[in-house]
């Protein structure tokens, strides 16, 4: 490990899912007229062949997780649910009265914002109101983002019948220090139990997010985290750096300093530590941040040399056209390059 690389990279900066990245979109230069034109000019070449992908954000949260870059809305009231959905399906529906032809999706992801704040009807009404619009890749992949704490057995079974087979449960770390710091109360237990319901019910591939670099987190939380996460074996892992910009997330992150982080060499040291444990079981590093098993479709599509990568992430399906419904709520989100 070279010090002073770390110290050379360890910057913050827009997420790189998008190039260039949000910041630096030319706004001035553009109008609505020629981005329509763009659109169905990609999506008359791209959508009979590979189809599209779609990226809904549904930005409600329960309670603030300070780690959090993405834009979200803090409420205990379920009632705004039901006009969200409303006017993300008024949004769909002039996509596709503009684009006449039916959308054919390959992809879709549900993010957030935590997706399982919706009930199972409402993310039923939601799929269906999506579908009955489009036709389906024969290869499509429908995947979610879920809270361990809060995905029922109903979510699972209600997303699995509409043709979900992918979903990612957030972890961040075990660490009750940390979790208070990061305002995440999360028992192993919760996301045992998840997973394990999630695999029961049909899920082909269940994924944990993991986080290094957070406030007041030692080496051994990240060993002991993943100590723990070897336990359930998740079919792919995204182990990823915390961003710490306080400027943009003030509401939270402000809770606590820059030195009650990890140093840039001690974070790096998370991370190759993590890696290395993470390879003991199998697992394969992807990219920047991602790991799998060989059994997952992300690994075959790398070792096929058909990964690829989107403003999702990283993707085994090849779509130039990807449709952001709900992105109103969406900011581009932070990333630490260390």
């Amino acid at each position: 490990m070279n010090n002073s690389l770390v110290e050379k990279y360890n910057v913050v900066g827009p997420r790189y899912t998008s190039y260039p990245t949000v910041p630096y979109w030319d706004n001035d230069s553009s109008s609505l007229q020629s981005w329509k034109s763009s659109l169905i000019q990609s999506f008359n070449k791209n959508n009979p062949n590979e189809g599209i992908s779609i990226y809904i954000h549904l930005p409600f949260c329960e309670s603030l997780c300070t780690f959090c870059g993405c834009n979200k809305r803090i409420t205990k009231r379920h009632e705004v649910e039901s006009p969200y959905i409303t006017a993300v399906l008024k949004e769909w529906s002039l996509y596709c009265d503009l684009l006449q032809t039916k959308p054919k999706i390959k992809e879709l992801h549900l993010g957030g914002g935590t997706p399982t704040f919706f009930s199972p009807e409402n993310l039923k009404r939601l799929i269906n109101g999506i579908l009955s619009r489009s036709t389906l890749d024969k290869d499509y992949e429908f995947s979610f983002e879920g809270h361990p704490n809060n995905t029922t057995r109903e979510h699972l079974q209600t997303l699995y019948n509409l043709g979900f087979r992918r979903v990612s449960f957030g972890v961040q770390d075990y660490n009750e220090t940390v979790q208070k710091a990061i305002h995440r109360i999360q028992l192993f237990e919760n996301v045992k139990k998840a997973t394990e319901a999630a695999r029961a019910v049909g899920y082909t591939s269940v994924g944990h997010d993991i986080i290094f670099g957070l406030p007041f987190q030692k080496l051994e939380h990240i060993k002991y985290t993943i100590l723990k996460t070897k336990e359930l074996l998740p079919d792919r892992l995204a182990f990823y750096s915390y961003a710490h910009v306080p400027w943009i997330k003030g509401n939270g992150q402000r809770g606590f300093k820059q030195s009650d982080l990890p140093s840039p060499k001690n974070k790096r040291i998370q991370y190759e530590v993590g890696k290395e444990l993470l390879a003991e079981v199998g697992y394969h590093e992807i990219g920047m941040d991602h790991f799998a098993l060989p059994t997952d479709s992300l690994y075959q599509a790398m070792v096929q040399n058909s990964l690829h990568r989107n403003f999702m992430g990283y993707t085994a399906s090849k779509t130039k056209v990807m449709i952001g419904l709900g992105v109103s709520s969406i900011s581009d989100s932070w990333y630490s390059f260390a």
